[in-house]
Protein backbone atom coordinates (compact mmCIF):
# COMPACT_ATOMS: atom_id res chain seq x y z
CA UNK A 1 0.00 0.00 0.00
CA UNK A 2 1.68 3.36 -0.91
CA UNK A 3 0.15 6.67 0.85
CA UNK A 4 0.93 10.42 0.30
CA UNK A 5 1.01 12.66 3.05
CA UNK A 6 1.03 16.42 1.73
CA UNK A 7 2.28 18.73 4.60
CA UNK A 8 0.42 21.94 5.35
CA UNK A 9 -1.74 23.73 1.73
CA UNK A 10 -1.22 27.32 2.09
CA UNK A 11 -3.53 29.50 1.06
CA UNK A 12 -3.82 29.72 -2.86
CA UNK A 13 -0.68 28.87 -3.78
CA UNK A 14 -0.61 25.61 -1.93
CA UNK A 15 -4.18 24.62 -3.60
CA UNK A 16 -2.88 25.37 -7.08
CA UNK A 17 0.25 23.23 -6.82
CA UNK A 18 -1.40 20.64 -5.12
CA UNK A 19 -4.20 20.80 -7.84
CA UNK A 20 -1.65 19.90 -10.30
CA UNK A 21 0.34 17.94 -8.72
CA UNK A 22 -1.79 15.03 -6.76
CA UNK A 23 -3.35 13.80 -9.73
CA UNK A 24 -0.14 13.26 -11.58
CA UNK A 25 1.48 11.71 -8.55
CA UNK A 26 -1.46 9.19 -8.04
CA UNK A 27 -0.10 7.99 -11.20
CA UNK A 28 3.40 7.79 -11.66
CA UNK A 29 3.70 6.63 -7.77
CA UNK A 30 0.53 4.32 -8.16
CA UNK A 31 -0.64 5.62 -4.99
CA UNK A 32 -3.59 3.97 -3.00
CA UNK A 33 -4.42 6.75 -0.47
CA UNK A 34 -3.97 10.77 -0.55
CA UNK A 35 -3.93 12.59 2.92
CA UNK A 36 -3.28 16.44 3.22
CA UNK A 37 -3.27 19.07 5.90
CA UNK A 38 -5.45 21.81 5.17
CA UNK A 39 -5.45 24.18 8.19
CA UNK A 40 -4.08 26.63 6.32
CA UNK A 41 -5.75 26.40 3.18
CA UNK A 42 -7.97 29.45 3.22
CA UNK A 43 -5.41 32.37 2.28
CA UNK A 44 -3.31 31.26 4.76
CA UNK A 45 -5.70 30.65 8.31
CA UNK A 46 -8.32 28.24 8.80
CA UNK A 47 -10.40 26.35 5.79
CA UNK A 48 -14.18 26.73 4.18
CA UNK A 49 -16.08 24.16 3.37
CA UNK A 50 -16.00 24.73 0.08
CA UNK A 51 -12.26 24.81 -0.04
CA UNK A 52 -12.38 21.26 2.09
CA UNK A 53 -14.54 19.75 -0.90
CA UNK A 54 -12.64 21.37 -3.76
CA UNK A 55 -9.57 19.74 -2.06
CA UNK A 56 -11.32 17.15 -1.92
CA UNK A 57 -11.82 17.12 -5.87
CA UNK A 58 -8.20 16.92 -6.46
CA UNK A 59 -7.59 13.16 -4.81
CA UNK A 60 -7.20 13.83 -1.22
CA UNK A 61 -9.12 10.86 0.67
CA UNK A 62 -8.67 12.58 4.26
CA UNK A 63 -7.74 15.40 5.71
CA UNK A 64 -6.16 16.48 8.88
CA UNK A 65 -6.03 20.38 10.58
CA UNK A 66 -4.45 21.68 13.92
CA UNK A 67 -4.97 24.78 16.27
CA UNK A 68 -5.60 27.28 12.83
CA UNK A 69 -8.52 24.96 12.08
CA UNK A 70 -11.33 27.38 13.73
CA UNK A 71 -9.57 30.76 12.01
CA UNK A 72 -12.80 30.59 9.52
CA UNK A 73 -16.24 30.16 11.84
CA UNK A 74 -17.64 28.75 8.68
CA UNK A 75 -16.00 25.60 9.19
CA UNK A 76 -18.03 25.13 12.26
CA UNK A 77 -21.19 24.11 10.38
CA UNK A 78 -18.90 21.95 8.15
CA UNK A 79 -17.00 19.88 10.35
CA UNK A 80 -19.40 18.10 11.92
CA UNK A 81 -21.62 16.18 8.64
CA UNK A 82 -17.93 15.67 7.08
CA UNK A 83 -15.40 12.74 8.77
CA UNK A 84 -12.70 13.44 6.23
CA UNK A 85 -11.55 16.37 7.75
CA UNK A 86 -10.12 15.95 10.50
CA UNK A 87 -9.72 17.90 13.92
CA UNK A 88 -6.83 17.33 16.43
CA UNK A 89 -8.46 14.31 19.03
CA UNK A 90 -6.60 15.91 21.99
CA UNK A 91 -9.45 18.91 22.36
CA UNK A 92 -11.87 18.39 25.08
CA UNK A 93 -15.09 16.71 24.43
CA UNK A 94 -17.78 18.43 23.25
CA UNK A 95 -15.70 20.42 20.26
CA UNK A 96 -17.31 19.65 16.38
CA UNK A 97 -15.50 17.14 14.46
CA UNK A 98 -13.73 14.12 15.15
CA UNK A 99 -10.26 13.28 15.62
CA UNK A 100 -9.74 10.02 13.33
CA UNK A 101 -11.08 8.75 10.33
CA UNK A 102 -11.37 4.64 8.78
CA UNK A 103 -10.83 5.37 4.99
CA UNK A 104 -10.57 2.96 2.26
CA UNK A 105 -7.86 2.66 -0.56
CA UNK A 106 -8.58 2.69 -3.78
CA UNK A 107 -8.39 -0.76 -4.18
CA UNK A 108 -11.19 -1.37 -0.76
CA UNK A 109 -8.38 -1.73 1.46
CA UNK A 110 -8.80 -0.18 5.33
CA UNK A 111 -6.70 2.38 6.46
CA UNK A 112 -7.07 4.94 9.67
CA UNK A 113 -5.79 7.89 9.78
CA UNK A 114 -5.41 10.27 13.47
CA UNK A 115 -4.55 13.53 14.31
CA UNK A 116 -3.65 14.76 17.76
CA UNK A 117 -1.61 18.32 18.38
CA UNK A 118 1.47 18.71 20.74
CA UNK A 119 1.14 21.04 23.92
CA UNK A 120 4.88 22.25 24.14
CA UNK A 121 4.49 26.17 22.94
CA UNK A 122 0.79 25.18 22.04
CA UNK A 123 -2.67 25.85 23.47
CA UNK A 124 -2.66 22.94 26.91
CA UNK A 125 -4.87 20.55 25.96
CA UNK A 126 -5.43 16.72 26.78
CA UNK A 127 -2.39 14.64 26.48
CA UNK A 128 -1.99 13.57 22.96
CA UNK A 129 0.31 10.78 24.01
CA UNK A 130 -2.48 9.17 26.11
CA UNK A 131 -5.77 10.37 23.60
CA UNK A 132 -3.40 8.91 20.53
CA UNK A 133 -3.35 5.63 22.04
CA UNK A 134 -7.16 5.34 22.67
CA UNK A 135 -7.78 6.44 18.65
CA UNK A 136 -5.13 3.18 18.17
CA UNK A 137 -7.09 1.16 20.20
CA UNK A 138 -10.69 1.96 18.27
CA UNK A 139 -9.07 1.58 15.29
CA UNK A 140 -6.91 -1.25 15.22
CA UNK A 141 -9.31 -3.77 14.93
CA UNK A 142 -10.67 -2.72 11.43
CA UNK A 143 -6.96 -2.06 10.00
CA UNK A 144 -3.64 -2.54 11.13
CA UNK A 145 -2.29 0.82 8.31
CA UNK A 146 -2.58 3.94 10.49
CA UNK A 147 -0.79 7.16 9.90
CA UNK A 148 -0.73 9.98 12.23
CA UNK A 149 -1.24 13.86 11.83
CA UNK A 150 1.43 15.27 14.72
CA UNK A 151 0.58 19.05 14.44
CA UNK A 152 3.02 20.15 16.85
CA UNK A 153 5.93 23.11 17.69
CA UNK A 154 9.00 21.36 19.57
CA UNK A 155 11.10 19.10 17.64
CA UNK A 156 11.44 17.55 20.54
CA UNK A 157 8.06 16.45 21.57
CA UNK A 158 7.68 15.25 17.68
CA UNK A 159 10.38 12.78 17.83
CA UNK A 160 8.78 11.60 21.64
CA UNK A 161 5.72 11.22 19.54
CA UNK A 162 7.48 8.86 16.70
CA UNK A 163 9.21 6.52 19.72
CA UNK A 164 6.07 6.56 21.31
CA UNK A 165 4.21 4.85 18.77
CA UNK A 166 7.23 3.12 17.25
CA UNK A 167 5.32 -0.30 15.98
CA UNK A 168 2.13 0.87 17.18
CA UNK A 169 1.33 2.91 13.64
CA UNK A 170 2.68 3.05 10.41
CA UNK A 171 3.80 6.41 10.03
CA UNK A 172 4.20 9.48 11.84
CA UNK A 173 4.34 12.99 10.37
CA UNK A 174 5.27 15.91 12.00
CA UNK A 175 3.35 18.98 10.61
CA UNK A 176 2.77 22.69 11.30
CA UNK A 177 6.25 24.80 11.32
CA UNK A 178 6.13 24.78 7.30
CA UNK A 179 9.65 23.40 7.07
CA UNK A 180 10.33 20.38 5.77
CA UNK A 181 13.16 18.28 7.83
CA UNK A 182 15.68 15.56 6.13
CA UNK A 183 15.40 13.17 9.38
CA UNK A 184 12.76 10.96 7.61
CA UNK A 185 13.48 7.39 8.55
CA UNK A 186 11.84 4.03 9.54
CA UNK A 187 11.75 3.22 12.97
CA UNK A 188 12.99 -0.04 14.02
CA UNK A 189 9.61 -1.28 14.91
CA UNK A 190 8.52 -0.19 11.68
CA UNK A 191 6.95 2.87 11.63
CA UNK A 192 7.90 5.98 9.28
CA UNK A 193 8.52 9.28 11.15
CA UNK A 194 9.66 12.53 9.37
CA UNK A 195 9.33 15.34 12.26
CA UNK A 196 7.92 18.46 9.61
CA UNK A 197 6.70 17.61 6.71
CA UNK A 198 6.64 20.71 5.65
CA UNK A 199 4.49 23.12 3.50
CA UNK A 200 2.67 23.21 0.25
CA UNK A 201 2.73 26.36 -0.62
CA UNK A 202 4.28 30.13 -1.52
CA UNK A 203 8.28 29.61 -0.62
CA UNK A 204 9.47 32.89 -1.67
CA UNK A 205 7.67 33.77 1.88
CA UNK A 206 8.49 33.42 5.70
CA UNK A 207 6.47 30.04 6.25
CA UNK A 208 4.03 31.46 3.98
CA UNK A 209 3.36 34.96 4.99
CA UNK A 210 4.56 38.09 2.69
CA UNK A 211 8.33 38.71 3.81
CA UNK A 212 7.97 42.56 4.13
CA UNK A 213 4.77 42.19 7.03
CA UNK A 214 6.55 39.39 8.99
CA UNK A 215 10.26 40.91 8.89
CA UNK A 216 8.67 44.01 10.26
CA UNK A 217 7.18 42.45 13.31
CA UNK A 218 10.66 40.73 13.72
CA UNK A 219 12.74 44.49 13.23
CA UNK A 220 10.27 46.34 14.78
CA UNK A 221 8.29 44.70 17.15
CA UNK A 222 5.31 45.90 16.48
CA UNK A 223 2.37 44.09 15.33
CA UNK A 224 2.14 43.55 11.14
CA UNK A 225 -1.02 42.54 9.47
CA UNK A 226 0.18 39.39 8.28
CA UNK A 227 -1.00 38.21 3.97
CA UNK A 228 -0.67 35.40 2.49
CA UNK A 229 2.30 35.35 -0.42
CA UNK A 230 1.97 35.57 -3.67
CA UNK A 231 4.18 33.99 -6.74
CA UNK A 232 4.76 29.97 -7.28
CA UNK A 233 4.16 27.20 -4.89
CA UNK A 234 6.40 24.47 -3.89
CA UNK A 235 4.80 20.95 -2.47
CA UNK A 236 6.82 19.44 0.39
CA UNK A 237 5.33 15.83 1.36
CA UNK A 238 6.57 12.07 1.80
CA UNK A 239 5.30 8.92 0.08
CA UNK A 240 5.20 6.12 2.71
CA UNK A 241 5.24 1.98 1.48
CA UNK A 242 3.35 0.15 4.25
CA UNK A 243 2.87 -3.77 4.11
CA UNK A 244 -1.29 -3.80 4.58
CA UNK A 245 -1.27 -7.39 6.95
CA UNK A 246 1.23 -6.21 9.48
CA UNK A 247 0.83 -2.22 8.87
CA UNK A 248 4.25 -1.67 9.33
CA UNK A 249 6.11 0.71 6.96
CA UNK A 250 8.45 -0.85 4.33
CA UNK A 251 10.14 2.58 2.82
CA UNK A 252 9.37 6.20 2.96
CA UNK A 253 9.97 8.65 0.25
CA UNK A 254 10.71 12.39 1.13
CA UNK A 255 9.56 15.05 -1.44
CA UNK A 256 9.86 18.35 -2.36
CA UNK A 257 9.07 19.72 -5.49
CA UNK A 258 8.89 23.03 -7.65
CA UNK A 259 6.33 24.41 -9.56
CA UNK A 260 8.70 23.68 -12.56
CA UNK A 261 9.20 20.21 -10.88
CA UNK A 262 5.24 19.72 -10.90
CA UNK A 263 4.37 20.86 -14.43
CA UNK A 264 7.60 18.64 -15.43
CA UNK A 265 5.83 15.60 -13.79
CA UNK A 266 2.08 16.63 -14.71
CA UNK A 267 3.55 16.81 -18.61
CA UNK A 268 5.19 13.24 -18.24
CA UNK A 269 1.71 11.61 -17.23
CA UNK A 270 -0.08 13.35 -20.47
CA UNK A 271 2.50 11.90 -22.78
CA UNK A 272 1.99 8.69 -21.13
CA UNK A 273 -1.94 8.87 -21.55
Amino acid sequence: MRILFIGDIFGRPGRDIARQAIPALIEREALDFVIANVENSAAGFGVTGDIAQTILGYGVDAMTSGNHLWDKKEVLDYLPGQPKLLRPANFPAGVPGRGSYLGSTRTGEPIGVINVMGRVFMQPLDDPFAVVLKEIDALRAKTRVIIVDFHAEATSEKVAMGWHLDGRVTGVFGTHTHVQTADDRVLPKGTAYLTDVGMTGPHDSIIGVTIDAALSRFVTGMPTKFEPAGGPGRLNAVIVTADPASGRATALQRLNLSAADVEALAAEGAARR
